[in-house]
């Protein structure tokens, strides 16, 4: 659970930092399409040297980018492992053959490949959205990325603001199972041992309590909006109004320059391809 980083923001001074929301939304998605995109060895290099770059550009440590890969650990072996004995290759590319286990160049490329495409998922997801965006300016930038959806009347301000609770809360309420588990274990509870069954039942103490203390802090957090008259997004202005300056239509322009080298080293390179 100390892996879970929504929500967690590094302070720092670093260009991605200063750019508008807005853009590092569009900007994560497009790194997000480009991660799908990427077919070839060449691109997937390209890829891992561009989260490489991002990480450093944002000046945040190398310590805090892993804790966020550190919970998909599991995801990514089960994957891999997953695509070096199921993927088949030609005859001529099969390198070890024991009963019914096949194992060919082309299933350790796609596993190769799978892990570096959720490995920079994550670190370019979590720099443009969650490390270098606090909770607040990401659902302002939401809010007026969906603004045009308000003259269909769908509840734009209303999203953002559920997104901003959610957002602000899961740190807490990750602190606060962690809490919970440690009193739990002050009092004999064992969440590790057992079979699979006995373990789902050890946590029933942790998450009866974790519910009710989640619902009193929503019962406190709605008295509280109350009190302060809020009543939605009608008539409300903001604090910051968000500008699009030079350096965003900059980061755009790389960005719109890195998908268009995918693509081209897609076409024109060789060597495997997914």
């Amino acid at each position: 659970m100390k892996g879970i980083v929504l929500g967690q923001y590094y302070p720092a001074d670093s260009v991605i930092h200063r750019l508008d929301p807005r853009i590092k939304i569009i900007l994560a998605l497009i790194y997000i399409v480009c991660s799908f995109l990427c077919r070839n060895i060449f691109s997937f290099v390209l890829l891992f040297m561009s989260s490489i770059v991002l990480i450093l550009v944002s000046r945040i440590p190398l310590k805090i980018v892993f804790r966020s890969l550190r919970a998909i650990i599991f995801i990514m072996l089960f994957t891999a492992v997953l695509n070096v004995f199921w993927t088949k290759g030609e005859p001529e590319n099969l390198l070890v053959s024991w009963k019914f286990i096949n194992i060919y160049t082309e299933g350790i490329y796609n596993a190769v490949f799978i892990v570096v495409r959720i490995v920079s998922m994550i670190i370019g997801s979590s720099i443009f959205m969650t490390y270098t965006t606090t909770p607040i300016q990401l659902t302002d930038g939401i809010e007026r990325l969906l603004s045009p959806l308000k003259k269909l009347h769908v509840p734009v301000h209303e999203f953002a603001m559920m997104m901003t609770i959610a957002l602000r809360f899961i740190p807490i309420i990750v602190e606060e199972t962690q809490k919970i588990m440690s009193a739990q274990k002050a009092r004999g509870a064992d969440f590790s041992s057992g079979s699979l069954m006995k373990r789902a039942k050890a946590l029933v103490p942790v998450l009866i309590p974790l519910f009710i203390s989640a619902f009193r802090r929503a019962g406190d957090l709605a008295t509280a909006m109350t009190c302060r008259c809020y009543r939605g997004g009608k008539g409300r202005t903001k604090m910051t109004v968000l500008k699009c300056r030079a350096r965003d239509y900059v980061m755009l322009a790389v960005s719109a320059a890195f998908t268009a080298a995918v693509v081209v080293i897609n076409i024109y390179s060789f060597g495997y391809t997914m």
